[in-house]
């Protein structure tokens, strides 16, 4: 059994990879494709119950993928949109909280306040990963991506104080609003702290190390760190891995290359991997779900399911249409920057697709408040997959069409961004131009070196103007950057062969083949950036 056990483990994992990498060729969204698969794997005879442990999710999956987002993100597009960030981020949750506790309340017979408010805080944060990956495979405004992933950053540690202070009130044991007042700014200041007292130690350390591979082991161990240290002193670990992440993220350019390089790769993978199990298990989780209803008749938690999936997508519109517009109120350098208009934030109020951490906190559910089973457990769980599965399929599948719909894209971004790259690499190279004629003139330097570095700078100088016409000249004629890409890669090519060749017939060994691929596959990278 225990091996059977074992390879069913395995199985997840690797189901998850061949379906996000189905999903990634045919140029699907694959969180959507992973949960439709594991919906369909749950119904297949054989297939055991894969039953989210929550614990698991929290301190294992989510510091990661946490990490990782803030890592990425920008800090002064972080800072510039810190109003919206925050009013979705923090108020969009707790008004979501009340909404749809409210109308479980209302909805479900004998399902108490208190306990219909923990389902309002499971399903308030929409999740991290779903959004941002649709919105930037669609080529969202970086403004609208940067306000999805500054939500999507900080909406969880919201949720899960929320969710906790909610559980409290539930169970009865002596709870006041006063006190969970305090334990939200509790959680969210010291969370902050741990954050930011665990960056500046953990950047001197890498920074001094001088090692890649250890540079890039700090960084992996980092988030658990942050967050075990702020769980352990009752703060939020969520905000504590976020503000450590976007701090050392920030900080990066001061690492050596090769552990940029390094740390690109393996965070790439490490994403790719965690999301895509995260996503399948969500879609396993139905037999679990369904196992635990009884006493309710299929229509009534039918209507009751899609009438709380009504109100958690209502509740965020609401929201959304008045909050994007009270900073512009508020602020002087808001209202001096682009309006997003109606479309955008119809589009905002359409991200709000749910994930994997609202089902670990439904799953965190204690069984038992005040010596007698919690009121209306299983029927939160229920309640929360549906929903989960609701946004995630309903509103994942149709966002692309209402990005089209409405018009909402970044070319004209994109093509400003080019415009931008060309003059920096322009100054670039002719500031490295410059630095190259001192050190001939100071070191009499042999011309034949000085001229090829004359040719390499010139040569990314023109390759950066050259991007803005798609890597095409007049009438569609190869330019000479991609004809030289073009060349240079066929002779990397007839390189490696004659590197493999001479390892299989043992005139070289394979340490170095490996080491002489090495060098070719960077250089091949280099020419493949556009």
């Amino acid at each position: 059994m225990e091996t059977t056990h074992a390879l069913w483990l395995l199985a997840v994992p690797v189901g998850a990879l061949m379906v996000a990498a189905a999903a990634r060729r045919a140029g699907t969204p694959a969180p959507l494709v992973l949960v439709i698969a594991g919906l369909l794997f749950s119904f297949v005879p054989g297939v055991p119950e894969f039953e989210l442990n929550p614990e698991f999710v929290l301190y294992v999956f989510l510091p990661p993928l946490l990490f990782s987002a803030a890592w990425q993100s920008s800090y002064a597009g972080l800072r510039e949109n810190a109003w919206s960030i925050g009013l979705l981020s923090v108020g969009l949750v707790l008004f979501s909280t009340f909404a749809v506790g409210y109308a479980a309340h209302l909805l479900v017979p004998g399902l108490p306040l208190a306990a219909a408010f923990v389902l309002g805080a499971i399903v308030a944060p929409p999740d991290a990963v779903a959004a941002v990956s649709v919105a930037q495979r669609l080529g969202l405004p970086r403004r609208m991506v940067t306000v999805l992933v500054g939500e999507s950053l900080f909406n969880d540690a919201t949720a899960l104080t929320a969710f906790r202070v909610a559980v409290i009130a539930a169970t009865g044991a002596g709870f006041t609003l006063a006190d969970g007042v305090w334990r939200f700014l509790f959680a969210a200041a010291a969370g902050a702290a741990v954050g930011l007292l665990l960056g500046p130690p953990l950047h001197w350390l890498r920074t001094r190390m001088n090692d890649p591979l250890v540079e890039n082991g700090v960084a992996v161990l980092a988030p658990f760190a942050a967050y075990l240290i702020a769980e352990s002193v009752h703060a939020s670990g969520v905000i504590a891995v976020v503000v450590s992440g976007i701090y050392l993220g920030h900080r990066f350019t001061e690492s050596a290359p090769v552990t940029r390089l390094i740390g690109h790769s393996f965070w790439k993978v490490v994403v790719f991997v965690l999301e895509s199990v995260v996503f399948l298990l969500i879609g396993l989780q139905l037999p679990p779900v369904v196992n635990g209803l009884s006493g309710h008749g299929w229509p009534e938690l039918t209507w009751w399911a899609v009438a709380i999936f009504g109100v958690t997508v209502a509740a965020r519109f609401v929201w959304v249409f008045p909050a994007s517009r009270l900073p512009r109120l508020l602020s002087r350098r808001q209202r001096a920057r682009e309006n997003v208009g109606w479309r955008g934030a119809t589009v905002v109020s359409w991200a709000g697709m749910r994930g994997v951490v609202s089902l670990a906190a439904a799953f965190a559910i204690p069984f038992e408040a005040s010596g007698a089973p919690f009121p209306g457990r299983d029927l939160i769980i229920f309640f929360t997959f549906t929903t989960v599965l609701g946004t995630l399929l309903v509103q994942g599948l149709t966002f692309p069409a209402l990005i089209r719909v409405l018009g909402v894209g970044s070319e004209r971004e994109r093509y400003t961004d080019r415009v931008a790259e060309a003059g920096a690499q322009h100054a670039a190279a002719n500031a490295a131009l410059e630095r190259l004629e001192e050190l001939n003139a100071a070191e009499e330097l042999d011309e034949a070196v000085v001229q090829r570095l004359r040719q390499l700078a010139e040569h990314r100088q023109l390759r950066a103007w050259e991007r803005l016409g798609g890597g095409t000249g007049p009438e569609g004629e190869e330019v000479p950057t991609a004809t030289y890409r073009r060349l240079r890669r066929e002779m990397l090519s007839a390189e490696r062969r004659v590197f493999v060749r001479m390892r299989d017939e043992r005139r070289i060994d394979d340490e170095v083949l490996n080491r002489v691929l090495h060098e070719l596959d960077l250089e091949e990278v280099a020419l493949s950036r556009d």
